[in-house]
């Protein structure tokens, strides 16, 4: 039993055909002192990743495995897990990722907050077996406020760089201000409804703060579900930022940072549905499709894509902050 003057979180975790990892989630989260509860959302899987989560428990009865019908993307599987669970504090965690030991205590020593986020090591697949917690580097655990502004402004990626979109963070979050703002997952997002939540939070008045001091190792694989998306999941989260810059409470600075956000997406967009016509009816009726003023933008884009390499990854990890 846990202690009962610790806090109790409830990890969650969006499981889809995990097998091979889950167990690993699992028992990351079951050595954590505060962790009262683990579920386990099944989202559909075909391969065994039910039964090796159920046999991942420790005796202490924490798990929980919560199968879905069919596949419903990540958004619908937390939002179970968060159904599933009592605890006034909850967190999520990715099904091939893992905590480091103590995680929550540097987070629980910070007070006055209804998310803290702390720094996430980013380890690629292929060496992770040469991974070691003692090679974390030593940060500090000194909070830094998270303003709706800055956050958005660090969800704009660059090509060329490494992804390291502030929407990757992996918060835990009060209960209560999410009950009291009515605020869940956007079940219609498949891609970016991390930053839709927490946008969703910050516009709301959440206190959100940041640590420096790692506790979240998450892996990176050459086929992840996060590095792939359909033009469908960009066009959705494009038009959840349009809600949101026209949601009237939103000072200047916030709204023009949304707007930012906003245009790198529509960019986004014109160009994947110009490849996405170009595959189907060629070269000549992409660009009749396409309207001539988005015409530049996705040539340079285009351009950019052949003449700037996606960065190589670098040996060793990688952080957030």
């Amino acid at each position: 039993m846990m202690p009962t003057d610790l806090p109790h979180v409830s990890v969650i975790i969006a499981a889809w055909n995990a097998e091979a990892t889950i167990g690993r989630a699992i028992a990351s989260a079951l050595i954590q002192r505060e962790v009262s509860a683990v579920i386990v959302v099944d989202d559909g899987s075909t391969d065994g990743t039910a039964a090796v989560a159920r046999a991942a428990d420790d005796g202490s009865r924490r798990v929980r495995v919560v199968a879905l019908a069919g596949n419903q993307g990540p958004a619908a599987a937390r939002n179970a897990g968060f159904a599933a669970s009592t605890a006034p504090f909850l967190a999520v965690l990715d099904a091939d990722d893992f905590f480091l030991p103590d995680r929550f205590g540097a987070m629980f020593a910070v007070s006055g907050w209804d998310a803290i986020a702390d720094n996430i090591a980013f380890v690629t697949d292929d060496s992770l077996s040469d991974f070691r917690a003692a090679d974390i580097g030593v940060f500090d655990a000194l909070p830094l406020p998270l303003t709706f502004a800055d956050f958005v402004s660090r969800n704009i990626s660059r090509r060329g760089h490494a992804r390291r979109e502030l929407g990757f963070a992996k918060p835990v979050i009060r209960r209560a201000f999410l009950d009291e703002s009515g605020l869940r997952y956007d079940e219609t997002l498949r891609l970016g409804e991390d930053y839709a939540l927490y946008t969703s939070m910050l516009a709301r008045g959440a206190q959100f703060v940041t640590i420096s001091r790692c506790g979240y190792v998450a892996v990176e694989r050459a086929a992840s579900l996060s590095g792939q998306h359909r033009t469908a999941d960009l066009v959705a989260l494009l038009a959840y930022d349009r809600t949101l810059e026209a949601m009237p409470a939103l000072a200047a600075v916030d709204r023009a940072a949304v707007h930012r956000h906003r245009m790198h997406l529509a960019a986004k967009v014109q160009h994947r549905r110009f490849l996405d016509t170009k595959r189907d009816k060629g070269l000549a009726g992409a660009i009749a499709a396409t309207d001539l003023s988005a015409l530049p933008g996705v040539f340079r884009a285009i351009a950019r894509d052949k003449l700037v390499p996606a960065p190589a990854r670098a040996a060793g990890v990688a952080y957030l902050f």
